[in-house]
């Protein structure tokens, strides 16, 4: 009697570790599957494009964005997908600038991927 009672308990203890390992996508992931990660450019916020405005100055050999009212350095510029000399056609016009920021060591660097003229002049008002 003790035999027949615990055939249903262990069929149904079995279906239920069956059923467990089916629906786990742990367990059932194929070999050549990976697991799903976040790519780094979801999740590094320095990597958005964004805009910087001002006049375009060469200083120490660097060319800079700098504010056209106190002339004070907005970013270190840095060319993406143009040549450096790019920037000299802009020397003294105030522009826009879209781009990202990097960081390497304790400076940082703006690097421009397009460049567009406001004024042909840059001068305090």
């Amino acid at each position: 009697m003790v035999r027949v009672a615990t055939i249903p308990v262990i069929v149904a203890y079995a279906s239920f570790v069956l059923s467990y390992a089916y629906s786990n996508p742990a367990v059932n992931r194929s070999p050549d599957q990976q697991p799903k990660t976040e790519s780094k450019e979801k999740a590094d916020p320095k990597d958005k494009t964004v805009s910087l405005m001002g006049c375009v100055d060469e200083q120490d050999g660097k060319w800079v964005l700098v504010n056209d009212q106190t002339m004070a350095i907005i970013a270190t510029l840095a060319a993406d997908g143009f040549p450096t000399e790019g920037f000299a056609k802009f020397m003294g016009h105030k522009v826009n600038v879209r781009g990202t920021t990097s960081s390497a060591g304790s400076s940082s660097t703006f690097k421009v991927r397009e460049i567009k003229s406001i004024s042909d002049t840059c001068a305090a008002r």
